[in-house]
């Protein structure tokens, strides 16, 4: 069964030994970032830390909730996250019936979908408590590193919402994860990137010079807070899609000022509007890079009315050098998405995001290669696709390369490229955080072809044959392994 909610998520956890409660009074402002600092980066990815008492709050701090492989198959109800892709995998490939006892076969996935979409109620829990005159400052936002925020604010940044707007020609739902600077008790940044949906519909009402009305959800249950990181095509609701990863529709609630609509299990909302065309520095933020992004405009939100739980959970996420918990969440888009790359490129074998890579600076593709070329296809179709436009560094291999074990893959790559036949330079958009191009959201990014090369793509020598032991030799030493002294 999916989770009812949040709490639902993290009683789970505690009852797992999974989350340790920190009972003696803690500050947002910096403390808390390095209490869950050293969590994310200790064994495994640490515990879920649940912050009871916070300093200037009466509401607790829950973080790290995504922050290890076991918690996020927890998150999505899974045993591995492999199992998701799956699922995607058997909906992708189906086959038009043609008798009626295959239509009668293909019932159950009809109704599977028909779970999956979003049910609206008239009450809801996030509606407990209305604030007409909202006050920001009863959240317990988090300062996370010093460099945070700027001299007329306190630096505190709202790290794990779900923003909800509304395209103004088509009416058609986003949800997003943006962070949320918070400027005072009743604004705040919005820190949508050009190439997001947000910042479309944004663009639509200022070209349509309406103010546009969006809603900012605090704390949900995991499927849902998962949903707003993924990378989905427009024309896919993301409440659509946590639906199909909960196997239940998602409840979702009007709001007070509005008809965006939310979930329904939220902790927090915070209903507001944006100006068409008002802008406002926002930042610096210690960013999921590891570095400071810098301080820039952004449109600014308004906040008409709050509305939350009698006694709300807040949760917060840390991002900074990794590992950190954000990783863990690229790690299960990795395994979901990975059957829609295989829809367009059916030779990609498994993809590989390493957490050293922040998501977008490098990503290991295995191929099934079957014609010279193949591998500088590949990178130019996966430039040419989604957010994949943004990785900076595309190493292409053959099958048998296991890319999830680095020390061997590294060696395959730095013993099978030749750098002047075997590189791909180009230029195209690039991450917003990337720093290191000459120019905002646009610079260079380089492919490598590390499969076998043939001769029609310039190699004169026969490829060599790699190094094994023969299976009755390692039969032989499984064997007397004991008697070696070991």
């Amino acid at each position: 069964m999916a989770y009812r909610d949040l709490r639902d998520f993290i009683n789970l956890l505690e009852k797992k030994q999974l989350l340790h409660r920190i009972k003696v009074e803690v500050d947002p402002i910096l403390e808390i970032t390095e209490i869950t600092d050293r969590m994310c980066k200790s064994k495994g990815g640490g515990k879920a830390l649940f912050f009871e008492r916070v300093k200037g709050s009466r509401y607790p701090v829950v973080t790290n909730l995504f922050g290890s492989i076991e918690r996020t198959c927890l998150a999505l109800e899974v045993q591995n996250l492999d199992e998701i892709g799956e699922r995607i995998n058997s909906l992708l490939n189906q086959t038009p019936p043609r008798t009626l006892k295959e239509k009668l076969k293909m019932l159950p996935t009809v109704l599977e979908l028909t779970k999956c979409l979003p049910k609206k109620v008239r009450s809801a829990p996030c509606q407990e408590i209305i604030m007409e005159d909202p006050d920001l400052s009863i959240l317990p936002a988090l300062k996370c590193w010093p460099g945070d925020g700027q001299p007329t604010d306190e630096g505190r940044f709202i790290t794990l919402p779900m923003v909800f707007t509304k395209d103004p020609e088509t009416g058609h739902s986003n949800c997003g994860m943006y962070r949320i600077h918070i400027y005072d008790k009743k604004t705040t940044g919005m820190h949508w990137h050009i190439h997001k949906d947000g910042a479309r519909h944004y663009e639509k009402y200022r070209a349509l010079n309406k103010r546009m009305p969006a809603a900012i959800a605090i704390g949900s249950d995991p499927a849902v807070i998962y949903a707003a990181t993924a990378p989905l095509p427009e024309s896919v609701d993301e409440m659509l899609f946590a639906g199909f990863l909960r196997k239940e529709p998602v409840e979702m609630v009007r709001c007070i000022t509005s008809d965006i609509e939310v979930p329904a299990n939220s902790e927090v909302v915070i209903e507001g509007f944006l100006q068409p065309g008002e802008m406002r520095l926002e930042g610096p933020f210690g960013d999921h890079t590891g570095y400071y992004s810098p301080i820039a405009l952004y449109p600014v939100f308004h906040v008409l009315c709050i509305t939350h739980r009698r006694n709300f959970i807040y949760p917060a996420t840390i991002v900074g050098k990794p590992p950190m918990e954000d990783c863990y969440l690229a790690k299960a888009t990795e395994r979901i998405f990975l059957p829609l790359l295989r829809l367009i490129f059916p030779e990609i074998k498994d993809i590989h995001l390493p957490m050293e890579g922040v998501f977008h600076n490098a990503a290991i593709i295995s191929i099934k290669k079957s014609y010279p070329g193949q591998g500088k296809k590949i990178i130019h179709g996966l430039w040419g696709k989604g957010q994949m436009m943004f990785s900076k560094l595309l190493i292409i291999v053959d099958e048998d390369v296991n890319i999830h074990d680095l020390s061997y893959t590294a060696w395959r790559v730095l013993n099978s490229v030749d750098w002047r036949r075997d590189v791909v330079i180009s230029e195209g958009p690039l991450d917003d955080l990337d720093h290191a191009a000459n120019f905002p959201r646009y610079g260079a990014k380089m492919g490598i072809d590390a499969t076998r090369k043939t001769k029609e793509e310039g190699m004169m020598r026969d490829w060599p044959e790699e190094i094994y032991m023969s299976e009755e030799i390692k039969r032989l030493v499984d064997s007397r392994w004991k008697e070696y002294g070991f």
